[in-house]
């Protein structure tokens, strides 16, 4: 039976495991790109020592089209409170470096909490996108996920500050919910924001 110490030591080897997100590989690939990654952009974004992650651990269920196999360190987005300039402040940032920042039932619940907690507190929400759109092994559940967001964007209209921030290719379900905020921000050169893809406007359209 493992001792306080080795269940300790097994918990922040998850926990460095998980900040290691998408891997080196990928990190290195995002820097090459000109991009920080979602946990160094939300260390940015607060004020120093003052983010609180949530749901580090959260993992998806889907075991569709292999996805059983599929390890997603925190399931692709980091979410949390903090202050900026001392003021309080939840976010989330997608994280491009772990399936594409894809979005599916649990990284959607991750949102959902600090959009809740935003509003329950009076408090600015802010989301930091970089997304390839849903994610489409977990089907019906990944819009679900949508769903719930875009409802909590126009519930918390004209109650709290929304702020989206684009960094990068973002389609479908992840271009709506910023259009349903207060301000939109935009990398010159790297942000995107289209409603889908070529092929599919293709084939609805042919």
């Amino acid at each position: 039976m493992a001792t306080v110490q080795e269940k300790i030591e097994q918990m922040n080897a998850k926990k460095e495991h998980i900040r290691q997100a998408g891997g080196q590989k990928r990190i290195d690939k995002q820097h090459a790109k000109g991009k920080y990654t979602a946990r160094e952009r939300l260390e940015k974004l607060f004020d120093e020592g003052t983010f609180v992650e949530l749901d580090m651990f959260m993992k998806h269920r889907c075991t569709n089209f292999g996805m059983e196999k599929q390890d997603l360190p925190a399931d692709g987005v980091v979410t949390g409170y903090g202050t900026v300039d001392g003021r309080l402040v939840y976010a989330f940032a997608q994280d491009f470096t772990v399936s594409g920042g894809a979005l599916g039932e649990k990284h959607a619940h991750k949102i959902w909490k600090v959009q809740d907690l935003a509003m329950k507190m009076g408090a600015p929400c802010i989301g930091i996108n970089d997304s390839g759109g849903a994610r489409i092994q977990e089907a019906v559940d990944a819009l679900s996920g949508y769903a719930g967001i875009f409802y909590r964007n126009t519930a918390a209209s004209g109650v709290v500050p929304q702020i989206s921030v684009i960094m990068g290719p973002c389609a479908g379900g992840a271009v709506y919910s910023p259009a349903l905020t207060d301000f939109i921000f935009m990398v010159k050169g790297t942000s995107q924001m289209f409603i889908t893809g070529p092929a599919v406007i293709k084939s609805v359209t042919a």
